[in-house]
């Protein structure tokens, strides 16, 4: 047998294997999301969530490194929502947006782990330019991101419509639900993405509830652990050359960066004299 078919007949036999072993889990009844319960009561909605519940199922690498990155991206995220009184449930609107990438970009330049667009970020208090951009900075992001999910929700009332939203626009949204006489963003007539949309939050937090209904066994031990940061540096003054301050601080240059992907170019200018908080990792 030649090598590249001995190759392709492994992968067919894999392929095989996993789709035996697999399987999407059935649509529940309903779901409890930000404390509201969402029913799957028609044809309709069971198989809309039944399409995303196969999407995550099926699309195994991404599912695999998303449950992976959730060891180190969860324990930042969710002591935030419960700070600014926010359903822990949020946090699956910013999986679906960066598969917990925390350097995501889109093709339209959405950016982070909750995929801000620099004119939203700028409105909702993050400083982007070409030197910093806290976009990537997963605190501020995340508390970015409350603000914007709150006011969406004081407008339109529940945690469907705000997701919609949080794709689409609360705007568009909002006429929508006004135009076609709807009361929540489940009972109109979207686009796609958007529509596709709600139902992969929800998809996602079946998926990290119970990864082993969708054919997942990551143990805790093999989730990308998270590590208190060594030090946590406050400086109102500009750094001049990010790979010696690196160097004082006992750690390599791609390891700061790593840890402060919103420190965008090799030097902090910080011209106007603002208090940043530059994260010092552990060796570990």
């Amino acid at each position: 047998m030649k090598p590249l078919t001995a190759l392709i007949s492994v992968f067919t036999m894999l392929a095989a294997v996993f789709s035996a072993y697999a399987q999407a889990p059935q649509v529940p009844d309903s779901i409890v999301f930000g404390g509201e319960i969402v029913r799957f009561d028609n044809d309709d909605l069971r198989e809309r969530m039944d399409r995303e519940l196969i999407a995550f199922t099926y699309t195994h690498s991404t599912s695999t490194l998303m449950l992976k990155r959730s060891g180190k991206i969860f324990p930042v995220v969710e002591p935030i929502l419960r700070r600014m009184g926010m359903p822990d449930d949020l946090k699956y609107l910013m999986v679906i947006e960066s598969n917990l990438d925390p350097q995501a970009v889109s093709p339209a330049g959405a950016a982070g782990l909750w995929q801000f667009m620099s004119v939203t970020a700028r409105e909702y208090g993050l400083e982007v330019n070409t030197n910093v951009d806290e976009r990537y900075n997963t605190e501020k992001a995340t508390e970015a991101a409350c603000k914007y999910l709150r006011k969406a929700h004081d407008r339109m009332g529940d945690w469907m419509s705000v997701a919609a939203s949080y794709n689409a626009g609360p705007t568009a949204i909002s006429s929508r639900l006004e135009s076609q006489h709807a009361d929540t963003a489940l009972e109109l007539w979207l686009n796609s993405e958007t529509a596709r949309y709600m139902f992969r939050a929800l998809a996602a937090k079946m998926l990290f509830e119970n990864p082993g209904a969708f054919g997942f066994n990551i143990p805790a031990g093999e989730r990308y652990p998270y590590r208190e940061p060594k030090e946590v540096f406050a400086t109102s003054e500009p750094v001049p050359d990010l790979v010696k301050f690196a160097e004082e601080h006992g750690v390599t240059y791609a390891m700061l960066k790593k840890a402060n992907p919103w420190l965008r170019e090799s030097s902090l200018k910080n011209s106007t004299h603002k208090t940043y908080f530059i994260t010092i990792p552990s060796n570990d």
